[in-house]
């Protein structure tokens, strides 16, 4: 049997590790409102599922599809559409998991060969254990909690490169076309998924660090890896290419072109402002995630002796994207970074297994170990209860509850809907925004079926009432929904009917209703 020597011990660890991670993920999952990129990745995956024409619908905001693909499957399962999409990074998030041991075990071994499952779980009290140290120390990573509990695309783009990173190190280490094969597959799923996804390609030539150059045939294996790379990069854009299949594939261009500066604009800017500019958001963002004694043992690990090469692998893992991003970013987000930050985790592992090996103390060990989680579970209990309180960036606290872009309200807004056009029959409701406006996504997303409902956006919102609503009013209700403005254009005669709060910040979501 496959199973037959692996300990009790490691099969428990193991096991514990994903009950952890389940329930971290899970808990009060919906307590976050609806965010605005969610509104978006909602919408576009509840078409894509009822219109085959639209399965490459991201594709005219310049995004790629295979997240969509995910939740769109997902909704045929699960009811709520904002809890279907949100399902799909939980178990993208598990995957990661898996990945971030799976790298530790393979990258920190003392040899090549030998069972994965050896590895996996034998020889607890020995180096292996590195594996269930990352383990332990991803399931309460306050990085990944928030984007495993959310409707975005980042914990795909966090899986897909995590397994890049093993197949890459696989490929280097036994040099097997299938291996070159399976690499491929999974840097086009990367592709697939974000344009970040693009490193895991850029990266492969730091594989070499991990080659072996002083066998005798190394000139022949060295050909060879040369030859199974090239199949693996080939069979990634054969992949990647599907896209091309939608006519809006070249959007995908121009919106990175929002978000990272082109080399011909970037010669035209004063490169260190932009540098110092980024470098300061970035590492802020990076150490307030990652926490500063984490950060301190990853560096920490570069130092120590053994695995030298491996650790530099490790490294420029992270250094190359974050550095990337720190010169040619344009408009930056905390998230953006997140799928750097697992190999972080990796390497602050292999810190403190060389401490558990030797601190004569235990106690001192499980001390600095309790420290850390301690710090990380701090965090992740204000992530699953009180997320408008969370220590983690002011820009995702704005983002995902306290300013405009969070959902704070919608909830409120389409249970207050749904009872009005239940009492009255026919309503009419303005929202404020067409595209990637979160009312105007909601209102489609949850109440799009209802036939007492009919709805549009509004944008820009006119100095005098659009005249659609004058006349609608003197028949039905009519309602308009603001959502960054809290106040109507002066000339608009409505009164407030609601007004809900954004998280514990000054911004609202208000109703109000067209006097007839």
């Amino acid at each position: 049997m496959v199973f037959k020597n692996i300990p009790l011990k490691g099969l428990i660890i193991f096991l514990l590790l994903f009950v952890v991670y389940f329930y971290t993920r899970l808990t009060n999952i919906m307590s976050l409102p609806l965010f605005t990129d969610e509104a978006i990745y909602v919408r576009w995956a509840q078409i894509a599922r009822f219109d085959a024409a639209w399965r490459f619908i991201s594709l005219t905001d310049g995004k790629q599809p295979s997240y969509i693909w995910m939740a769109m499957n997902s909704m045929r399962v699960f009811d709520d559409p904002l809890f279907a999409s949100r399902i799909v990074s939980v178990f993208t998030g598990c995957i990661t998991l898996i990945g971030v041991m799976m790298v530790t075990w393979e990258i920190f071994k003392k040899k090549l060969g030998g069972s994965t499952l050896h590895q996996m779980f034998g020889h607890l009290k020995k180096p292996e254990s590195i594996g269930y140290i990352a383990g332990i120390l991803f399931v309460l990573y306050p990085f990944a909690l928030v984007y495993d509990r959310m409707a975005l695309y980042d914990s795909t783009v966090a899986a897909t490169m995590i397994w890049a990173l093993y197949a890459t190190v696989l490929l280097v280490r036994y040099i097997r076309l299938d291996l070159g094969m399976i690499f491929g597959i999974v840097a086009g799923s990367a592709m697939l998924t974000k344009t970040s996804g693009f490193f895991s390609i850029y990266l492969l030539p730091f594989s070499l660090l991990l080659f072996d150059w002083k066998q005798k045939n190394r000139r022949v294996k060295l050909f060879e890896l040369a030859i199974f790379s090239v199949v693996g990069v080939i069979i990634a854009f054969v992949m990647y290419s599907i896209l091309r299949l939608s006519p809006f594939f070249y959007i995908i261009d121009e919106k990175n072109g929002i978000f990272v500066w082109t080399i011909s604009e970037w010669i035209k800017r004063n490169q260190l402002e932009i540098f110092i500019s980024n470098f300061n958001g970035l590492f802020g963002w990076f150490i307030t995630y990652v926490s500063l004694p984490v950060v301190a043992l990853a560096v920490l690990a570069l130092a120590l002796p053994g695995k030298r090469l491996e650790k530099v692998l490790l490294f420029m893992w992270f250094a190359v994207p974050f550095f990337g991003l720190t010169v040619f970013g344009k408009t930056i987000y905390p998230r953006f970074i997140y799928f750097m930050t697992p190999v972080v985790i990796v390497l602050a592992s292999y810190s403190l297994a060389f401490l558990l090996k030797k601190i004569r103390l235990k106690i001192i060990f499980y001390a600095i170990f309790l420290i850390i989680l301690g710090a990380y579970a701090r965090t992740d209990y204000y992530i699953m209860y009180d997320f408008a309180h969370a220590p983690i960036p002011q820009a995702d606290l704005g983002q995902y509850i306290n300013s405009w872009p969070a959902g704070g309200g919608i909830k409120e807004m389409v249970a207050f809907f749904e009872e009005e056009a239940r009492q009255n029959g026919r309503i009419y409701v303005a929202t404020q925004g067409t595209f990637g406006s979160l009312p105007t996504y909601a209102m489609e997303i949850y109440l799009g079926l209802n036939n007492n409902i009919e709805t549009r956006g509004i944008y820009p919102l006119p100095p005098l009432i659009p005249e659609d609503l004058k006349e609608r009013s003197k028949s039905m209700p009519v309602y308009v929904v603001l959502n960054d403005t809290e106040i109507p254009p002066s000339e608009w005669p409505v009164t407030l009917v609601e007004k809900y709060q954004k998280g514990i910040g000054d911004r609202y979501l208000s109703i109000f209703r067209v006097n007839p």
